[in-house]
């Protein structure tokens, strides 16, 4: 099992809420669990879902332009 915390920190937009809501809207359907919080998005799965997940969700938001990406990963067991 991998755990990440990812944070995503849109650049020169006044449309960050938006782009970060369509970020994580990319994971509706996939085979992993996450859960929204107010500050950074928690994603659980095995190695390949979590991995397809930050991909998936980095290349969403990249559409709308500058964007930073903070990941903290564990496969401790929570």
């Amino acid at each position: 099992m991998l755990c990440a915390e990812v944070s995503l920190y849109p650049q020169k937009t006044n449309n960050a809420s938006q782009v970060i809501n369509s970020a994580i809207q990319s994971l509706t359907g996939q085979t992993l669990e996450y859960k929204v919080g107010s500050l950074s998005t928690h994603i659980h799965g095995t190695d390949e879902q979590v991995w397809t997940g930050m991909k998936q969700l980095y290349e969403q938001a990249k559409n709308s332009g500058e964007i930073s990406m903070v990941i903290t990963m564990s496969n401790a067991v929570h």
